[in-house]
């Protein structure tokens, strides 16, 4: 099981390839070494619900292989037919595959929802029973696909972008760099994502939505949450704030909008490398977390009417700029501490 389908995929794959410190790593600590620390937030009538938020950058499954020393390529593609055959080539060498699939197509997930960029690693196939075999993070155990839902889940348009048979080709190396070099990269990365100079984003705020990115978007969320009641009726008030929660909490993120993950992974690297910065980071994202969670709890609040849990969780918001700053200032504050024990050995 993992907390996000990204790094739940790539602790799998780095653990199939024999990687880590000592041992291998935690799904947190992958997270972390990801650099792919981002905040996204828009509110357009062109979605349901009408708001989105993601606490993640987009290029975590091509950054973290790169920054181990391997070689990443996508491959995308509107033929079914020649997607399944780069799978099936790559498994028929030994290799699992990191693909994308449309949560809504996956028939062992049984959701609603439709969600295109889920990464699931298919290790296997039958063909005599037309089923793949696919590893989930939401998941313990391997899972039986049939071809035609998967062909479904791998061609999907839905949001955010069309998975068009996408297929992360990854060679990775022998042997992983130090860790004080491959922590101090990301976490320098993840500070300039959430300044706004630097990464990709998972979804694209576009024009005429209402959005931002990074520590601007933490601002605009927290003034934006309080115009909620005069926005919405009082039915899509009630669908907004459950999609809010969900969007913290439950949309593979690993609780906190990813920042618990940060705070695993930050708090099990300050253990490896005995880094004070590292270890106070892992604190800021351990508030971080804390304190978006708080907000989701109260959005969702099964004793409150409406109108107090929208007013509840606004209130709550108002915390969030001061820790995502201080969380950045965190991220600044241990690349440079790690950048400068490398220089001085």
């Amino acid at each position: 099981m993992g907390g996000h389908c990204g790094s739940g995929a790539l602790r799998d794959l780095m653990h199939w390839a024999g990687l880590g410190w000592g041992e291998p790593p935690s799904e947190g600590m992958v997270f972390a070494l990801g650099g792919a620390l981002d905040i996204a937030y828009a509110r357009t009538g062109e979605m349901v619900p009408p708001i989105y938020l993601v606490g993640r950058g987009g290029d975590l499954e091509v950054d973290l292989p790169k920054r181990l020393g391997a070689t990443v390529s996508m491959h995308s593609t509107d033929d079914a037919d020649l997607g399944w055959t780069w799978v099936r080539d790559r498994i028929d060498d030994g290799q699992p595959v990191m693909v994308w699939g449309d949560i809504g197509e996956l028939p062992y997930l049984r959701v609603r929802l439709q969600m295109s960029r889920h990464d699931i690693v298919i290790i296997g196939y039958d063909n005599d029973r037309r089923i793949a075999f696919v590893v989930d993070n939401d998941r313990e155990e391997v899972q039986e696909v049939p071809y035609d839902a998967l062909a479904r889940a791998r061609a999907s348009t839905s949001f955010p972008v069309p998975t068009r048979h996408t297929l992360y080709d990854i060679a990775w190396p022998a042997a992983v760099p130090p860790l004080q070099e491959v922590a101090g990269e990301a976490f320098a990365q993840a500070a300039a994502t959430m300044r706004g100079s630097s990464g990709s984003v998972i979804a694209a705020v576009d024009t005429g939505m209402v959005g931002a990115r990074g520590l601007e978007a933490a601002q605009l969320f927290a003034s934006d949450i309080l115009t909620w009641r005069q926005l919405f009726a009082n039915d899509e008030l009630h669908v907004v704030l459950l999609g809010l929660g969900a969007f913290i909490e439950k949309a593979g993120t690993g609780g906190g909008l990813f920042r618990r993950l940060l705070a695993s992974g930050s708090a099990e690297i300050a253990e490896h490398l005995g880094s004070r910065d590292v270890n106070h980071l892992a604190t800021a994202a351990r508030n971080c977390a804390r304190a978006w969670t708080e907000v989701a709890h109260l959005a969702w609040s099964k004793d409150c009417s409406v109108d107090e849990r929208w007013r509840d969780a606004g209130s709550a918001a108002q915390a969030l700029p001061g820790l995502e700053s201080a969380l950045a200032d965190a991220l600044d504050a241990a690349a440079l501490s790690l950048q400068r024990a490398r220089l001085s050995r």
